[in-house]
């Protein structure tokens, strides 16, 4: 049985997480960890009844994660947070699932060398459906076929989002960009200039988007448009919640999400 821990344990995505260990045959929740609501029980925020885990506050994270025994900490926060908490967690033993989005290269340096030299396992990837890796894969061969054509990302999210554009939108261009031996981006458009052969990204924020990413190859006559949209959380918290199971089992190091999928 895998003991689990949960950062951001009270937010939409902690609570979603939370709920999905409870329904693993190979996994139990251990420890829960946010800023507020500590002593309070984590099931309450799941919506799963009482667990007889209390959240714990995030600062005793080094304490509560030796006392837990705990195999995995998930973390969907925030890139201030996970920076801190990574390493500390990656001290411990404690391999890693990273959801956290908007990370600078800065921050995901520190984060990958803790990793490295605590010789623990994780998973960092900005979107953990199955149907969005599958998304990146198709774009990836689509670039291929299409070098010629003008390549233009467009995101949608919630009017809650921090950062943008989102990690699922950088991560397309980032594969986009390597199918095609590398390319410029340009966030946004305005003034007056020509369109050069850089890729496009775009970011909209409004109501309860829940993640909407279309890549768009456009040609003289004709366009191509792939694209994923997501209709609820649960397919993070589940793809999060697989690949905690599945990173347990390999040697450490440092993986995405396509490695648990197989792609």
């Amino acid at each position: 049985m895998i003991n689990a821990a949960v950062l951001g344990a009270c937010g939409r995505m902690g609570s979603l997480i939370i709920e999905n260990i409870t329904c693993s045959a190979n996994m139990q929740l251990v420890a829960a960890f946010d800023i507020g609501n500590v002593g309070k029980d984590a099931g309450e925020f799941a919506h799963v009844g009482n667990l007889g885990i209390q959240i714990s506050d995030v600062k005793d994270l080094e304490t509560v994660l030796k006392k837990t025994q705990a195999d995995v900490l998930i973390d969907f926060t925030a890139a201030g947070a996970t920076v801190i908490n990574a390493p500390i967690a990656a001290r411990c033993g404690v391999n890693l699932i990273i959801g956290t989005t908007g990370l600078t290269p800065e921050q995901r340096a520190v984060i990958d060398g803790a990793i490295r030299e605590n010789e623990v396992r994780a998973v960092i990837s900005p979107n953990y459906s199955v149907g969005v890796n599958v998304f990146f894969k198709i774009v990836r061969e689509a670039a291929k076929y299409l070098a010629d054509y003008d390549v233009e990302i467009i995101e949608a999210h919630h009017n809650q989002k921090k950062d943008a554009p989102s990690g699922t939108a950088l991560r397309a261009a980032d594969v986009i960009s390597e199918a095609l031996g590398g390319k410029e981006y340009v966030y946004g458009r305005e003034g007056i200039a020509p369109r050069g052969k850089e890729i496009g990204i775009h970011a909209v924020r409004g109501g309860d988007i829940t993640g909407d990413h279309t890549v768009l190859f456009v040609g003289n006559s004709e366009r191509v448009e792939v694209r994923h949209m997501a209709h609820s959380r649960q397919i993070f918290a589940k793809g999060a919640v697989r690949a905690a199971e599945w990173v347990c089992g390999q040697n450490p190091g440092i993986y995405a999400m396509d490695d648990v999928l197989g792609l």
